[in-house]
């Protein structure tokens, strides 16, 4: 993902409504295909500059309009131009009908192939022998899954070795919230145009976008002020500033007590990343309270962890003193769903929301939670758990809202904000492009990388959202930037490769940008 995207990001029908705002202001339509035609041109020739043999696959509406104009360019460039018209001619009018006929007088060879039912496509790549596929078949309009036939021709471009440039945004991605329709391009760049639109910075967007390039068009800024953005993209160089450099006379006391709750047996290790991830991203104190089989290695392995073993029975007894104590309780790593974890859970659940006190809620934290919202045994009054964040992946989203994972991936923006209206507090639902909200906010983080999908990510993430809490950031602003943190640190780390990182290496750049240079 481009780090230089206007942060704003706004959904496919307010787009449209600038684009015909655009164009009411005295930009014509003509004019916005052209410019957006331009930089796509531009991009070719900066990502692809030696490929002089390019198919176009247009579409019937204005997204073929400027892939007639790219074609048109390429052509008087002098490169080997050849567009393949997907559907009825006689359905193309108004700017892009005029686009097409300036590229037809400009000597562009435009075939159409004739798809026959249940028989795959040919893009003609074997005899033409392409170095680059513009996909102009779609826009932005797609919200419900392509026709078998538009299905095939995207299967077929996504069957080649042939580099792809998606036009604003990949065909058959829905372009609100990043859900394939049915089948959608894989593009390895996107230009997208006047704003960006929230479909494609999360969920399945990651695999079929590739590098996101924008553009406003020239679109006037007072546009953009008149229409309301669904959310914003958020960066760890955006929220370094909430991260001040400490006085010198401070003092552990200042930062904060991270309570981490969690390490049933045999599950150790997630409560002890959670401990060191606190540690490193700043908070003064951190105890570890969990099974009495798991505290001792955990004392032993990183020292500046207070532990204290916890027998099943009276939990609300034995935890009492640690409780009074926390600043934050983070919840749920290493948890697990025994009799022991539940008494626990229940113990530590009925103090916070008694006392008012931040919570970050993780893992089986999640579950044993989603469990007593069924039950109706948990009591969610909004005030109780005003500072509680919960970091749900999509599984414990699903088990949460009582639906199916395919539910809570095909809008996670819709989903994320579900949580929030039935659970109340902070939401991170965990992802490609994982979002966070809360009432009134709603941010998608632009880093992260494949090598996160490893054991113990979510553990460490735990802990620096806890840490930043304890050290006196709430809600969303902690939950913001405690994700762009960790996702930025194992960017960092994914230079040596995504393969093989593990959540511990996250330690020394999660240290490193916690404290931020100046």
């Amino acid at each position: 993902m481009n780090s230089r995207l206007p942060p704003e990001l706004y959904d496919a029908d307010t787009v449209r409504q600038m684009d015909a705002s655009a164009i009411a202001s005295g930009i014509s339509g003509a004019t916005l295909m052209t410019r957006a035609a331009a930089r796509c041109y531009a991009v070719i020739e900066r990502r692809w500059p030696i490929a002089k043999r390019l198919l176009v696959v247009c579409g019937v509406g204005n997204n073929g309009g400027d892939g007639f104009v790219i074609a048109r360019m390429a052509h008087r460039a002098g490169k080997d131009v050849r567009v393949l018209l997907i559907g009825d001619r006689d359905r193309i009018a108004g700017d892009a009908r005029r686009m097409l006929d300036a590229a037809c007088e400009a000597g562009v060879r435009i075939e159409s192939t004739p798809v026959v039912d249940g028989q795959p496509v040919s893009l003609g790549a074997d005899s033409f022998g392409p170095q680059l596929i513009v996909d102009a078949l779609f826009g932005t309009g797609i919200n419900r899954d392509v026709t078998e036939d538009a299905a095939r021709v995207i299967e077929a471009i996504n069957a080649t070795p042939i580099p792809v440039l998606a036009v604003d945004v990949p065909s058959g991605l829905h372009a609100d919230n990043g859900r394939v329709c049915g089948s959608a391009v894989r593009a390895d760049c996107t230009v997208t145009f006047i704003a960006m639109k929230s479909g494609l910075v999360t969920g399945a967007a990651a695999a079929h976008c590739g590098e996101l390039v924008f553009d406003s068009l020239g679109v006037p800024s007072g546009i953009y002020q008149a229409h309301q953005a669904v959310g914003a993209l958020v960066g760890y160089e955006g929220d370094a500033d909430l991260l001040s450099p400490r006085s010198r006379t401070a003092h552990k006391g200042h930062f904060g007590h991270v309570l981490v709750v969690g390490g049933d047996e045999g599950y150790a290790g997630a409560a002890r990343l959670c401990g060191e991830a606190a540690a490193r991203a700043g908070a003064g104190l951190i105890s570890v309270c969990g099974h009495s089989s798991s505290v001792a290695s955990i004392g032993i392995t990183r020292p500046e962890l207070m532990v204290k073993a916890v027998e099943a029975g009276d939990a609300t007894g034995q935890l009492a003193a640690a409780l009074a104590k926390a600043s934050v309780i983070a919840m749920g790593p290493g948890l697990g769903q025994s009799p022991w974890s539940e008494s626990v859970f229940d113990a530590v659940s009925r103090f916070a929301r008694g006392r008012r006190l931040p919570v970050v809620l993780d893992a089986d934290g999640l579950n044993w939670l989603s469990k007593r919202a069924l039950e109706s045994a948990t009591d969610l009054d909004a005030g109780a758990v005003s500072d509680w964040i919960y970091t749900p992946h999509p599984g414990e989203a699903a088990r949460m809202l009582d639906c199916g994972v395919s539910d809570i991936e095909a809008d996670r923006y819709n989903a994320a904000r579900a949580l929030v209206a039935r659970y109340g507090g902070t939401v991170v639902l965990k992802g490609a492009g994982t979002i966070i909200a809360s009432e009134g906010n709603l941010g998608v983080c632009k880093h992260g990388n494949p090598g996160m999908a490893t054991g113990g990510m979510g553990d460490v993430l735990t802990g620096v959202i806890a840490a930043l809490v304890a050290q006196g950031l709430r809600g969303y602003a902690a939950a913001a930037l405690g994700v762009c943190l960790h996702a930025y640190a194992a960017d960092l780390e994914a230079a040596n490769g995504e393969r093989g990182l593990l959540a511990s290496d996250l330690m020394k750049p999660i240290r490193e940008l916690a404290n931020p240079r100046r």
